[in-house]
């Protein structure tokens, strides 16, 4: 987990990488329609795209000539509230408690 946590807070390191995130959450655009919103080259958006995915933090699938890129919220959530467990020190009894709940519940 350790590798991916640290993709995600390098990704997350970068401003420009957060406002992208932030356009993100509201539609999926493509590199171009998020050039149009930030004062840098088509190039440089797709850098910043490419850590993101790297991270796991977005998707891209092609429409056509474009490729679309929408948010992947779950992978973001999930990986910081692992990292969240590992630093807290009743977290491992609270995950063990979580366990067991939902292992009753399915019983």
């Amino acid at each position: 987990m350790a590798a991916s946590v640290d993709k995600i807070f390098e990704a997350l390191a970068s401003g420009p990488r957060r406002q992208i995130l932030a356009y993100l959450t509201e539609k999926e655009l493509s590199t171009t329609e998020l050039a149009e919103r930030f004062a840098m080259s088509t190039p440089a958006i797709s850098r910043h795209l490419s850590v993101l995915e790297n991270a796991g933090l977005v998707t891209s699938e092609r429409s056509g000539q474009f490729v679309l890129y929408k948010l992947n919220g779950d992978s973001l959530v999930n990986s910081l509230t692992g990292y969240a467990f590992e630093l807290c020190p009743v977290a491992r009894p609270l995950k063990r408690e979580r366990a067991a709940a939902k292992t009753q519940k399915t019983k």
